[in-house]
């Protein structure tokens, strides 16, 4: 694993010294972390063990058993491709295999440029509009695998008309 840049401690200042004594908060404080830096970094981790008197192991088991936190950073696109009953059923798989033709990457991984990452989820809860992939918010349904590039090729062509820093 890449070493990562040193983060902003005092970013998190402000959540720390509201929760930090606060019992049963870290799930509340690991969910702004993620909010703030995108992702858990391991010495905001440390941050947090350190001013909640609580054990990084505890801390990391936490972060690693639910499944909304990350602990590496993602691409300016978190791409969430469906993988329901009603999406599998409807090809999911096709787009997936799309989305790995086109961006050159598997589920839990980022393009090198850092643009794109591509997560697996359970459920979108839009069935009705299966098979679906979710792009930092926007839902995109109905989707075949032609469909699922077009939408990657235009966020990619918007990205570098504007700069691709996140």
């Amino acid at each position: 694993m890449p070493q990562q840049t040193p983060s902003d401690l005092s970013l998190i200042e402000h959540v720390l010294d509201t929760y930090a004594e606060v019992p049963g908060s870290l799930i509340a404080i690991l969910q702004e972390v993620q909010e703030t830096y995108g992702y858990l970094p391991m010495d905001v981790l440390e941050l947090v063990a350190k001013r909640t008197g609580t054990p990084i192991a505890t801390i990391m088991g936490v972060a690693t058993f639910y499944a909304q936190f990350r602990l590496e950073p993602v691409g300016k696109y978190l791409i969430m491709l469906c993988q329901g009953t009603a999406c599998h059923v409807n090809g999911s798989e096709l787009i997936s295999s799309a989305i790995t033709d086109e961006l050159g990457i598997e589920d839990g991984q980022t393009t090198p440029d850092g643009l794109f990452s591509l997560k697996h989820v359970a459920c979108l809860g839009c069935c009705s509009l299966s098979p679906v992939m979710m792009i930092n918010g926007t839902t995109y349904s109905s989707l075949t695998p032609d469909k699922a590039k077009k939408v990657l090729r235009s966020l990619a062509a918007e990205a570098n008309e504007g700069g691709a820093s996140a």
